[in-house]
């Protein structure tokens, strides 16, 4: 006969106690091997100080392998039994498979506005799969003393942004832009889907592409790809060749001056970086347009439908649902910010500018991972190869949105011509 929960840490204790019973030991499916250290070190002792009946272990994948790996452990009956999310389409394929629970009348759900919730739940928004953990911030991170060196200051405006990095190439002390296109998905991930906010404006391009009321041939979605294609100038040389770890190690060496970035770097740059660093929004076209950011529902947690303990699941969700767990994380991890109402104190100075955004722009996410990246081709996949493309100089921005649209046409029906 299957044992139940007790309400209470305390009493569970006592009863565990009495009866001589073994806890219950959960394992989390995660595609962030990097953050072991803050799950066994922060979060899981302060879930198991209040359940002392559960234990949690974190079972990390490499990220590369990790939606493979996690399919096969699913569909051969071995997967963990709280299942880190990925937004929109890959968890809801895993939902609509079985594979995820229903969690939407679990307690705590609450405290998180619909947005939030969007990137875990059906389209219609009438079922949940996943708590929602955190959200990521694009932008620009620099190198403080480079600036100060050179008499620069952020620029706020799209010909501020470039004659910053003029005078960065004309020193020759740094290498002005730390982005390369050898992995491709730098140039749509930092690339086309950081700086094109600004021009779709946000939620009413995004939406308009899902609607089908705008086309990724249309001026506000080629914009960008036209900006995009004038960071070559800055990349430096064999930016081609250049992989994504050469370009956090080109700007933590203080050997590059700005990186094109999203704020999940900040915890891993504060370990690498000898220097001050400072960070700000992608540039607007003039000086007073309303700008927009890329606040992207990146992170999420569910339960694993065939797990053999759902109720110590339910109670580890609803922790993570909850106020502390916000607080907890958000400043374990910084750069990763909880989609909580929740109000605390963030504490690392960075982290604290990326989040100010949110009171200065307007947010969206990122345009292609809702809905628009389920079918074949995949826009979100072409949008990495369109994007180097352009960079590269191989492909014209017309070029690339004439691509994105043509695949998207194939398939969705609201982008049918």
């Amino acid at each position: 006969m299957k044992r139940l929960l007790m309400t209470t840490a305390a009493y569970a204790a006592l009863s565990l106690a009495a009866a001589g019973a073994v806890a219950q030991t959960l394992t989390i499916e995660s595609w962030r091997s990097e953050d072991q250290a803050i799950w066994d070190e922060v979060l899981l002792p302060a879930f198991e100080a209040k359940h002392p009946d559960i234990n949690v272990e974190f079972k990390p994948t490499a990220p590369t392998e990790y939606n493979a790996a996690l399919n096969a452990r699913l569909d051969g009956g071995t997967a963990g039994d709280l299942i880190v999310c990925r937004p929109f389409d890959g968890s809801l394929v895993l939902y609509q498979k079985g594979h995820l629970a229903e969690i939407t009348d679990l307690a705590g759900l609450e405290n998180f506005p619909s947005v939030a919730k969007a990137a875990w739940s059906t389209d219609d928004g009438a079922e949940t799969f996943c708590v929602p953990m955190a959200s990521v911030i694009h932008g620009f991170i620099y190198n403080r003393e480079a600036f100060e060196e050179l008499g620069l200051k952020e620029p706020q405006t799209v010909e501020e942004f470039f004659a910053v990095l003029d005078a960065i190439k004309e020193d020759g002390s740094y290498t002005p832009l730390a982005m390369g296109t050898a992995d491709q998905w730098e140039s749509a991930t930092m690339g086309y889907t950081n700086i094109g906010p600004n021009y779709w404006k946000g939620e009413e391009g995004r939406l308009g592409l899902i609607e089908g009321t705008a086309k990724f041939t249309d001026p506000e979605f080629v914009k960008p790809l036209e900006v995009l294609a004038r960071w070559s100038d800055y990349m430096g040389r064999g930016y081609q060749a250049q992989s994504y770890s050469d370009s956090q190690n080109l700007f933590t060496l203080g050997r590059a001056a700005i990186y094109p970035a999203g704020s999940w770097e900040i915890t891993g740059f504060n370990k690498q970086a000898f220097f001050e660093m400072g960070a700000f929004p992608p540039p607007v076209e003039a000086a007073g347009d309303t700008c927009y950011i890329s606040d992207h529902t990146d992170i999420g947690i569910g339960m694993n439908a065939a797990t053999e303990h759902p109720e110590a699941a339910r109670t580890f969700l609803e922790w993570v649902a909850s106020p502390e767990f916000a607080e907890l994380y958000t400043n374990a991890l910084p750069g990763f910010f909880s989609l909580s109402n929740a109000t605390f104190e963030v504490k690392d100075p960075l982290a604290r500018e990326f989040l100010s955004w949110r009171e200065q722009c307007e947010s969206t996410i990122r345009v292609a991972h809702q809905i628009l990246s389920r079918g074949e081709p995949n826009t979100w996949n072409n949008l990495w190869t369109v994007g180097a493309n352009v960079i590269n100089g191989v492909m014209t921005p017309e070029e690339a949105a004439r691509t994105l649209q043509d695949g998207l046409a194939k398939w969705y029906a609201p982008q049918k011509d």
